[in-house]
């Protein structure tokens, strides 16, 4: 009787066990709905192969049922200028974007995308939100303006690519070029003729004529997207070591969230940040040595160091805006000024 009773016992255990097991494995089946989200990235469908698609596929899978984001690309549900709008009203629930570009109503707005010489390399981005302290004074704005800012990273360098060589500053004059609001507002003052234009015109616009060039990326997007299919040379000289880009979401939403999802959702978006830094370095140099559709040009140092020159009059210029841009400028000086000290491999000149 004591073998058959613990026979039973065990057997009944076993079964509650399955039953968990298969309640874990497929809680939707269970009649609760998986949570649907939808998120829109700066990026065109060629681009988001690399950039945030892989990631939110991963997502989707670990999540096993219990939610679902459904991605969607460039100006898909509403222009890359309205993002922030579209995600603010929950229009949208998230966002893959630089913080210029989506005009996002914050103090902190202008730094993102290509802020002129805050960077150096691509690994500055991480290391200033995460340890100089730009993470939180990000998370701080947008909670003002109910957006969860999820994490930033680095993407690549900022470069001009155009259809005639630059070989001097004075060849950037008049020069119309697709860019980001800040990066040319600063550009504005040596010629360059910024241009606004939805992401998937860029391409057509180059072969027209309407642009002279783009100065949106590196090397591996222009060979990516097929921007070096239409541009003829890249100059070496960037206004930028590295894109600063975040996720979004609406504040609602991820509060909305379990805490086992906002943790599996903040792991895909750091291995999307860890993915971009080994394929934007290795592209970057492989193409510039390996690439065959454009020619490398290059403006002198001494010339280019007027350039750098007036970014840090520019930052001066912002940071008498506001105390949250003065603090922000006053980070990058910091950080600029201790990899100064810090000589090679941090910085070479």
């Amino acid at each position: 009787m004591t073998n058959r009773r613990d026979f039973i016992k065990k057997a009944g255990l076993g079964t509650v066990a399955a039953a968990g097991a298969s309640t874990l494995a497929a809680p939707a089946v269970l009649g609760q709905a998986p949570i649907k989200w939808r998120m829109q990235t700066y990026a065109g469908p060629a681009l988001a192969e690399h950039v945030i698609k892989p990631h939110i596929d991963a997502f989707n899978k670990a999540a096993n049922g219990e939610m679902e984001i459904e991605l969607f690309f460039a100006d898909q549900l509403v222009p890359t200028g309205e993002l922030f709008r579209a995600m603010q009203r929950g229009t949208i629930d998230a966002v893959q974007s630089d913080d210029d570009s989506m005009a996002s109503p914050t103090e902190v707005t202008v730094f993102g995308g290509y802020f002129p010489f805050a960077s150096r390399y691509s690994l500055d981005v991480p290391v200033l939100f995460n340890q100089y302290g730009l993470k939180e004074i990000w998370e701080a704005e947008y909670a003002k303006v109910g957006v969860k800012h999820i994490s930033a990273g680095a993407w690549d360098p900022c470069h001009f690519a155009t259809k005639d060589p630059i070989r001097s500053l004075a060849d950037l004059k008049g020069k119309r070029v697709f860019t980001f609001p800040t990066a040319g507002r600063f550009m504005s003052q040596f010629g360059v003729v910024p241009v606004t234009l939805p992401w998937e015109d860029i391409e057509v616009a180059v072969q027209t004529g309407e642009l002279d060039g783009i100065a949106w990326s590196g090397i591996t997007e222009d060979y990516t997207v097929g921007w070096a299919d239409v541009t003829n040379y890249f100059l070496t000289n960037n206004i930028s070591g590295a894109w600063a880009g975040s996720f979004f979401a609406n504040q609602e939403r991820w509060n909305e969230l379990p805490d086992h999802l906002k943790t599996m959702l903040q792991l895909a978006m750091d291995a999307s940040h860890y993915y971009r830094q080994w394929w934007y370095w290795g592209g970057e140099a492989s193409l510039r040595v390996n690439g065959t559709k454009m020619q490398l040009t290059s403006i002198p140092d001494d010339e280019w160091a007027t350039v750098e020159a007036a970014a840090l009059k520019f930052w001066d210029e912002v940071a008498a805006e506001s105390e949250v841009k003065a603090q922000v400028v006053e980070i990058f000086k910091k950080y600029n000024a201790d990899m100064q000290k810090a000589g090679r491999p941090y910085r070479y000149s």
